[in-house]
């Protein structure tokens, strides 16, 4: 099919030309996740931010539920798979779309990712994704070309499905992976973002009970794991009862190298939803939780009345922060790029980018410099985040240990943590990644990115 050439193509940006939403049955949706995607790869917005089900995207908070879960669906796949499905695409053409079709682009990639990777009819993906460029006068004029070019990846599908995989993330985020773990982590890596993520547990006792009656695995680490749970999480076993949380096997890591932390006042920094603020009171400690987001800190504290636990819960800007009293022990899961999650956030290689990634850095560093204030001399703070890149991890820490003599790594040793032994670093750190705890079976494997490292303020 002949690509729309410059003259032809209208500009992605929003125009008051645009027509209302069709009545079409299944047309608002699609519409609305045209726009979302364009938001995430264009705006480099984050997808929780957009379907926030009071605070999202207009076009997501007026669909109804069924529908919001079609323009979830669709994005997911849409953001996991993206180099699949332009690739696809470009296939069809005889030339590349230009650069300022944009609107184009995302009502192809919305189409696509339904007819590859979605339970929705052919016919259904392609007639709907006709009508969508009918109603939009940034496409009217295409209409013909988004027939022909989604009904050759109908016949193709197959072909499709079984070429060699390409990459599904931007090439910037494959050149960090390989700079930082070598072709082969980088490929394994990028293959298992290619798979929906399990869901984790951290269960107060008896794993291997709640790994029976929830259908799942115990793994190496404690967690148990479930690849599909049969129903929402709310309507699970247990659920009611406080008897477990959803956290992912390696979250549950940093708060466990804190080590005995019975009757310590600790301090969870950045605390909310509360996984971590869970796990230390659970092991004793004296939680004072702290977090700079209202909203977040209202999720915190509903998990921690579900799961019958107590802490002290301030709102507060850490970097601002100052206690009454220094803590024996505080734990710093410090905001970041969130790029060690793409498995259940495709979106955060598309959202991020590698400026912004360097600004987070930065702050990391002034929280980390400011949460070590806050500790007495001789305690403990763990630094954690879940990126998998060193500029936030391993880089992050070399620096700020050679600019302080307050402080010191305290090596994680594989004695006292065997079932962490291969994610110990050199220098004693923990490093985890997407390609850890491979397992038999994909929908089983994997673990999201997350560094952490355990220092002691000295004096």
């Amino acid at each position: 099919m002949r690509a729309p050439n410059q003259a032809g193509a209208h500009s992605g940006k929003q125009t008051k030309q645009q027509h209302e939403p069709s009545s079409v049955a299944g047309l608002p949706a699609r519409q609305a996740a045209a726009k979302l995607l364009s938001a995430v790869v264009d705006a480099h917005t984050s997808m929780d931010g957009l379907t926030d089900e009071d605070n999202g995207h207009p076009a997501y908070r007026a669909l109804d539920g069924r529908d919001r879960a079609l323009v979830r669906a669709i994005l997911l796949s849409a953001l996991r798979r993206r180099g699949t499905i332009a690739a696809a695409i470009a296939a069809q053409l005889e030339r590349p779309l230009p650069g300022n079709a944009l609107a184009l682009d995302h009502l192809l990639h919305v189409a696509a990712t339904q007819i590859l990777f979605l339970d929705v009819p052919d016919r259904a993906a392609v007639d709907l994704a006709v009508e969508q460029a009918k109603a939009d006068p940034r496409t009217r004029r295409f209409d013909k070309l988004v027939n022909g070019v989604l009904r050759s990846i109908v016949r193709q599908k197959a072909a499709i499905l079984a070429s060699p995989p390409v990459p599904d993330v931007p090439d910037w985020f494959v050149a960090r992976l390989v700079e930082a773990y070598g072709t082969s982590k980088a490929e394994a890596i990028l293959e298992a973002h290619r798979t929906e993520a399990p869901v984790d547990f951290t269960v107060k006792a008896d794993p291997e009970a709640w790994a029976e009656r929830l259908g799942g695995i115990v793994m190496p680490t404690g967690t148990v794991r479930v690849a599909r749970p049969g129903g929402p999480i709310s309507t699970l076993p247990g659920y009611d009862d406080g008897a477990w949380w959803v956290q992912d096997a390696a979250a549950a890591l940093p708060a466990r190298l804190m080590g005995d932390v019975a009757g310590l006042h600790v301090a969870d920094l950045c605390a909310a939803p509360g996984g971590k603020t869970a796990q230390l009171i659970h092991a004793g400690a004296r939680v004072t939780a702290l977090d700079v987001s209202r909203n977040r800190l209202k999720r915190l504290r509903a998990n921690l009345d579900r799961l019958g636990l107590e802490a002290t819960v301030l709102e507060a800007d850490l970097a601002k922060f100052e206690p009454d009293q220094l803590f024996d022990a505080v734990l710093l899961d410090a905001p970041c790029s969130s790029t060690g999650t793409i498995r259940r956030h495709p979106d955060v290689a598309w959202s991020k980018t590698p400026e912004e990634i360097a600004k987070l850095a930065a702050v990391q560093a002034r929280l980390l410099d400011h949460a070590v204030r806050m500790v007495k001399p001789g305690g403990h703070v763990v630094f954690s985040n879940c990126s998998l890149h060193p500029l936030e991890g391993e880089q992050l820490l070399q620096t700020v240990l050679a600019e302080r003599d307050d402080l010191a790594l305290e090596p994680i040793e594989p004695a006292a943590f065997p079932e962490l032994a291969s994610f110990i670093t050199a220098s004693g750190a923990v490093r985890t990644t997407p390609a850890d705890l491979p397992h038999a079976d994909p929908a089983l494997s994997g673990m999201d990115g997350f560094f952490a490292a355990r220092l002691r303020r000295l004096g």
